[in-house]
Parts: structure tokens; C-alpha cells; sequence
């Protein structure tokens, strides 16, 4: 079925022409997995909330703005993608899939998130990029279990000290967002493996070399004029990362190092971590 097609029947709310999109799913498949991405829909058949032993659902790339409540039904559901949609608001009825590990919410246009969100206790990786986020809601600090949030390309200036809290995060990404300072509380989390500031406004950088977890850090694209000090083994990526921490001078000037080297960003397609199992 072409696409154009597909987007003139996702403005007809019949159930015939819904099913039509679905290319006749009627049973839940053995894997226990859905992947409707890219249908053009506009609303989820609520028939697919019937599918109880569903794991994971994948609903990325459509045109949707709401979730219909009977989505509740779906408590074994472990992966949710509803990026690439119009969510302009989360949808509360996601605040009660409690098996939730993996959530992907990126390229929406979510302004904040609700304080609900806080039930998901056994979420493990969390993305919100691409949204219009001027914050990190502070309800993100409340989910114990978190080891990986995708918080680039936002309108972040600062992180919440709450953020310390928790203690099992191992990887953020805040590329692309409006920080001037590298974040403070980042300095109290010791068991970061990797964080990645590319693309901000950081003009200095603090020495990371007390952060005993610390694998990779990533930061370039910012106006510092000096690379983060970090611990033997630890790879930085971004000015003079193959040098001392500070740049060389010679009789007074500057001499920028330019490397060939490029910033590794997060993984443009979702996978799922091998070492989380839910």
C-alpha cells in the first residue's frame, strides 16, 4: 500500500478502513511485538489494547495525539516508541504501563511531563529528545532505576541537583541544547559512564578526572577553550581531546588542533541494551 494512500484513510476514523491500515492484524503475533510505525494513523484501533501479552509496541512516525484509555489493558507491555509523533502532552494512560523498561517519547512536541510518570519504577532508558523541553522535568530524578536518558536537542539550560538521585544512570545525552556551564550535578555522579554535552554554549570545562566510572566524554561543538581533564583510559571526544587538557601556546597565540576525529552521537535507530533485561 503506497503511502498517500495510507494518508487519505487516516483521516476516515471507520473501522474498516483503520483495520485496512493495520494490514489485518487480529491476533497478537507469537513474538509478542507490533511494530505500526510509519501507518500515517491519526488514532490507535483500540483492538490492539485486547493483545495482553504484548511486550513491545512500537507506534513511531504517525500522526498521533492521544492514546484511548483502553491502552491500560496492555500491563506487560516493556517497550513503548511513540516518537516522531504530535504529542503535544504524554498521555496519562501511559503512566500506567508499570512494566515499562524502555520509553521513547523523542520528536514530539512535549513541553514538560507529567508528575505521574513518576510510577513507572521500572523504566531503564528514557528519551525525550527533539521535544521543546526549557527544563528537565524534575519527576525524571524520581525513576530509581534509570540508566540511560536521551535529553538532546531541547532547550536545556541547566539540570536539576535531584538528579543525583539516581544512582544506577550510566548514560545522558544533551547534545544540542542551550547549556552556557557544564552541569553541576554531573560532578556528583560517579558512576556516569558516558556523557555527552556536544553542541552547547560551555565555555569551560571542569576536570572529570575524579569521576572513577567515566568511559566517554563528549563535547564537542562548544566555545570552551579548554578540554575536560578526565582519568587515564577514559576517551574524550572534541577539541584537543588527543592532547593535554589545555590548548598549546606559543609566544602568546593559540593554536587549535583540529582532529579528524568525529563526535559520536546517540544511535540514530533505537536498540535495545543488551545488558537490561527487564
Amino acid at each position: 500500500m503506497g503511502n498517500s494512500l495510507k494518508a487519505i484513510l487516516a483521516f476516515v476514523p471507520s473501522n474498516k478502513c483503520q483495520k485496512y491500515l493495520l494490514e489485518d492484524l487480529e491476533e497478537m503475533p507469537v513474538d509478542k511485538m507490533v511494530d505500526l510505525s510509519g501507518r500515517q494513523m491519526r488514532r490507535l484501533p483500540v483492538h490492539i489494547c485486547s493483545f495482553r501479552e504484548l511486550v513491545k509496541l512500537y507506534l513511531s512516525d504517525n500522526n498521533l495525539n492521544h492514546l484511548p484509555p483502553e491502552l491500560e489493558q496492555l500491563q506487560n507491555l516493556q517497550i513503548l516508541a511513540l516518537d516522531f509523533n504530535n504529542f503535544k502532552a504524554l498521555p496519562l494512560v501511559v503512566c500506567t504501563l508499570k512494566q515499562l523498561c524502555i520509553l521513547y517519547l523523542g520528536n514530539n512536541k512535549l513541553c514538560s511531563l507529567p508528575l505521574e510518570l513518576r510510577l513507572l519504577q521500572n523504566l531503564k532508558t528514557l528519551w525525550i529528545e527533539s521535544n521543546c523541553l526549557q527544563y528537565l522535568p524534575e519527576v525524571v530524578c524520581e525513576l530509581s532505576l534509570l540508566k540511560t536518558l536521551h535529553a538532546g536537542s531541547n532547550a536545556l539550560r541547566c539540570l536539576p541537583p535531584q538528579l543525583q538521585c539516581l544512582q544506577e544512570l550510566r548514560t545522558i545525552w544533551l547534545s544540542g541544547n542551550l547549556l552556557s556551564e557544564f552541569p553541576p550535578v554531573l560532578l556528583h555522579m560517579p558512576f556516569l559512564e558516558v556523557i555527552d554535552v556536544d553542541r552547547n554554549s560551555i565555555r569551560f570545562f571542569p576536570s572529570l578526572a575524579h569521576l572513577p566510572g567515566l568511559k566517554l566524554v563528549i563535547y564537542d561543538h562548544n566555545p570552551c577553550r579548554n578540554a575536560p581533564k578526565v582519568a587515564k583510559g577514559v576517551r574524550r571526544v572534541g577539541r584537543w581531546s588527543e592532547e593535554s587538557p589545555e590548548p598549546r601556546k606559543r609566544s602568546g597565540a593559540v593554536i587549535d588542533i583540529t582532529l579528524d576525529d568525529k563526535p559520536l552521537l546517540p544511535p540514530a535507530a533505537k536498540t535495545e541494551p543488551e545488558a537490561e533485561p527487564c
